[in-house]
Protein backbone atom coordinates (compact mmCIF):
# COMPACT_ATOMS: atom_id res chain seq x y z
CA UNK A 1 0.00 0.00 0.00
CA UNK A 2 2.73 2.46 0.98
CA UNK A 3 4.74 1.48 -2.11
CA UNK A 4 1.78 2.22 -4.37
CA UNK A 5 1.27 5.60 -2.67
CA UNK A 6 4.93 6.45 -3.14
CA UNK A 7 4.69 5.68 -6.88
CA UNK A 8 1.59 7.82 -7.26
CA UNK A 9 3.12 10.77 -5.38
CA UNK A 10 6.42 10.39 -7.22
CA UNK A 11 4.73 10.61 -10.63
CA UNK A 12 2.59 13.47 -9.35
CA UNK A 13 5.68 15.35 -8.09
CA UNK A 14 7.56 14.87 -11.40
CA UNK A 15 4.69 16.29 -13.42
CA UNK A 16 4.53 19.53 -11.41
CA UNK A 17 7.11 22.27 -10.84
CA UNK A 18 9.29 22.35 -7.73
CA UNK A 19 7.15 24.76 -5.62
CA UNK A 20 4.11 22.44 -5.85
CA UNK A 21 6.14 19.30 -5.07
CA UNK A 22 7.17 20.69 -1.67
CA UNK A 23 3.53 20.49 -0.46
CA UNK A 24 3.23 16.77 -1.10
CA UNK A 25 3.32 14.59 2.02
CA UNK A 26 6.53 12.82 3.02
CA UNK A 27 6.04 9.11 3.57
CA UNK A 28 9.14 8.61 5.70
CA UNK A 29 10.65 10.08 8.83
CA UNK A 30 14.19 10.70 10.01
CA UNK A 31 13.12 10.58 13.66
CA UNK A 32 14.40 7.43 15.38
CA UNK A 33 11.81 4.91 16.51
CA UNK A 34 10.94 5.45 20.18
CA UNK A 35 11.60 2.53 22.47
CA UNK A 36 11.14 1.92 26.14
CA UNK A 37 13.19 -0.03 28.59
CA UNK A 38 11.00 -2.66 30.20
CA UNK A 39 11.73 -3.62 33.77
CA UNK A 40 11.41 -7.42 34.01
CA UNK A 41 10.36 -7.37 37.68
CA UNK A 42 7.63 -4.81 37.09
CA UNK A 43 6.41 -6.66 33.99
CA UNK A 44 6.20 -9.94 35.93
CA UNK A 45 4.29 -8.24 38.78
CA UNK A 46 1.75 -6.73 36.36
CA UNK A 47 1.34 -10.10 34.66
CA UNK A 48 0.73 -11.86 38.00
CA UNK A 49 -1.82 -9.21 39.06
CA UNK A 50 -3.84 -9.79 35.89
CA UNK A 51 -3.75 -13.58 36.37
CA UNK A 52 -4.88 -13.20 40.02
CA UNK A 53 -7.81 -10.93 39.03
CA UNK A 54 -8.99 -13.45 36.43
CA UNK A 55 -8.70 -16.35 38.91
CA UNK A 56 -10.66 -14.34 41.52
CA UNK A 57 -13.45 -13.60 39.04
CA UNK A 58 -13.68 -17.27 38.05
CA UNK A 59 -13.70 -18.44 41.69
CA UNK A 60 -16.52 -16.01 42.58
CA UNK A 61 -18.41 -16.79 39.31
CA UNK A 62 -18.49 -13.09 38.37
CA UNK A 63 -17.10 -13.49 34.85
CA UNK A 64 -20.50 -13.01 33.18
CA UNK A 65 -21.64 -15.00 30.16
CA UNK A 66 -18.72 -16.94 28.74
CA UNK A 67 -17.98 -17.40 25.05
CA UNK A 68 -15.50 -19.72 23.39
CA UNK A 69 -13.96 -20.25 19.98
CA UNK A 70 -13.72 -23.99 19.30
CA UNK A 71 -12.04 -25.87 16.48
CA UNK A 72 -14.40 -28.44 15.03
CA UNK A 73 -14.22 -30.33 11.72
CA UNK A 74 -11.48 -28.02 10.38
CA UNK A 75 -13.40 -24.82 11.12
CA UNK A 76 -13.43 -22.33 13.98
CA UNK A 77 -16.79 -21.51 15.56
CA UNK A 78 -17.57 -18.86 18.18
CA UNK A 79 -20.15 -20.21 20.62
CA UNK A 80 -21.93 -19.23 23.84
CA UNK A 81 -24.32 -21.23 26.03
CA UNK A 82 -27.51 -22.15 24.22
CA UNK A 83 -26.15 -21.56 20.70
CA UNK A 84 -27.15 -23.92 17.90
CA UNK A 85 -24.68 -24.34 15.03
CA UNK A 86 -24.24 -26.61 12.02
CA UNK A 87 -21.23 -28.80 11.26
CA UNK A 88 -20.97 -29.74 7.58
CA UNK A 89 -19.56 -33.01 6.32
CA UNK A 90 -19.60 -36.52 7.70
CA UNK A 91 -19.33 -36.62 11.49
CA UNK A 92 -19.74 -39.82 13.54
CA UNK A 93 -21.80 -38.71 16.61
CA UNK A 94 -25.50 -39.55 16.32
CA UNK A 95 -28.57 -37.61 17.37
CA UNK A 96 -28.90 -37.27 21.15
CA UNK A 97 -25.21 -37.80 21.90
CA UNK A 98 -23.59 -35.49 24.47
CA UNK A 99 -20.06 -34.53 23.47
CA UNK A 100 -17.24 -32.44 24.85
CA UNK A 101 -15.51 -29.98 22.53
CA UNK A 102 -11.88 -30.14 23.64
CA UNK A 103 -10.10 -28.00 21.06
CA UNK A 104 -10.75 -24.58 22.61
CA UNK A 105 -8.77 -21.80 20.94
CA UNK A 106 -10.08 -18.90 23.01
CA UNK A 107 -12.41 -18.33 25.94
CA UNK A 108 -13.63 -15.06 27.34
CA UNK A 109 -16.05 -13.35 29.65
CA UNK A 110 -17.13 -9.79 30.36
CA UNK A 111 -13.74 -8.50 31.58
CA UNK A 112 -11.16 -10.90 30.21
CA UNK A 113 -10.22 -13.12 27.30
CA UNK A 114 -7.89 -16.12 27.48
CA UNK A 115 -6.17 -16.80 24.17
CA UNK A 116 -4.53 -20.16 23.54
CA UNK A 117 -1.30 -20.63 21.63
CA UNK A 118 -2.81 -22.41 19.66
CA UNK A 119 -5.09 -24.07 22.25
CA UNK A 120 -6.08 -23.03 25.76
CA UNK A 121 -4.37 -25.28 28.32
CA UNK A 122 -5.99 -28.69 28.56
CA UNK A 123 -8.48 -29.12 31.40
CA UNK A 124 -9.00 -25.39 31.96
CA UNK A 125 -12.20 -24.97 29.92
CA UNK A 126 -15.11 -27.38 29.52
CA UNK A 127 -17.42 -26.93 26.52
CA UNK A 128 -20.25 -29.46 26.36
CA UNK A 129 -22.71 -29.85 23.50
CA UNK A 130 -25.58 -32.11 22.42
CA UNK A 131 -26.18 -33.39 18.90
CA UNK A 132 -29.71 -32.28 17.97
CA UNK A 133 -30.12 -33.83 14.54
CA UNK A 134 -28.32 -35.17 11.51
CA UNK A 135 -29.71 -34.13 8.12
CA UNK A 136 -28.70 -33.49 4.53
CA UNK A 137 -28.27 -30.00 3.13
CA UNK A 138 -30.38 -28.58 0.31
CA UNK A 139 -29.67 -29.97 -3.14
CA UNK A 140 -26.74 -28.21 -4.80
CA UNK A 141 -26.53 -28.37 -8.58
CA UNK A 142 -23.20 -28.69 -10.37
CA UNK A 143 -23.66 -28.06 -14.11
CA UNK A 144 -20.87 -28.29 -16.70
CA UNK A 145 -21.19 -27.42 -20.38
CA UNK A 146 -18.86 -26.91 -23.32
CA UNK A 147 -20.53 -24.94 -26.03
CA UNK A 148 -20.76 -26.32 -29.55
CA UNK A 149 -19.30 -29.66 -28.40
CA UNK A 150 -22.52 -31.38 -27.33
CA UNK A 151 -21.09 -31.82 -23.83
CA UNK A 152 -23.30 -31.35 -20.79
CA UNK A 153 -23.02 -32.88 -17.35
CA UNK A 154 -25.18 -32.23 -14.35
CA UNK A 155 -24.53 -33.45 -10.79
CA UNK A 156 -26.64 -33.02 -7.68
CA UNK A 157 -25.03 -32.98 -4.24
CA UNK A 158 -26.40 -33.08 -0.71
CA UNK A 159 -23.86 -32.60 2.09
CA UNK A 160 -24.44 -34.30 5.46
CA UNK A 161 -25.00 -31.78 8.27
CA UNK A 162 -24.99 -32.16 12.04
CA UNK A 163 -26.73 -29.62 14.30
CA UNK A 164 -25.24 -29.06 17.76
CA UNK A 165 -26.54 -27.15 20.78
CA UNK A 166 -23.98 -25.87 23.30
CA UNK A 167 -25.14 -26.85 26.78
CA UNK A 168 -22.42 -25.43 28.97
CA UNK A 169 -19.19 -23.42 28.88
CA UNK A 170 -17.27 -23.20 32.12
CA UNK A 171 -13.76 -22.53 33.34
CA UNK A 172 -12.84 -25.46 35.57
CA UNK A 173 -9.30 -24.90 36.81
CA UNK A 174 -7.13 -21.93 37.62
CA UNK A 175 -5.44 -19.90 34.95
CA UNK A 176 -1.69 -20.50 34.69
CA UNK A 177 -1.80 -23.53 37.04
CA UNK A 178 -1.77 -26.58 34.76
CA UNK A 179 -2.51 -29.97 36.35
CA UNK A 180 0.46 -32.19 37.18
CA UNK A 181 1.39 -34.75 34.56
CA UNK A 182 1.67 -38.30 35.87
CA UNK A 183 2.32 -41.69 34.31
CA UNK A 184 5.23 -40.69 32.08
CA UNK A 185 7.58 -43.12 33.85
CA UNK A 186 5.96 -46.18 32.26
CA UNK A 187 5.45 -44.52 28.86
CA UNK A 188 7.52 -45.67 25.88
CA UNK A 189 8.31 -42.91 23.38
Amino acid sequence: MAGALRKIFATFARSYPKPVAQFLPRLYSNVPTPYEIVDAQEERKTYQDVIDKVNRQVAQAKQGRLFAVVHIQGKQVKVTEGDVFVVEGYWPPGAGDRISLDKVLLVGGRDFTLVGRPLVQRGLVRVEATVIEETLSHTKTHFKKKRRKQYMRINFMRVPQTMLRVNRIEIVGEVNHPPDVTGLETRVF
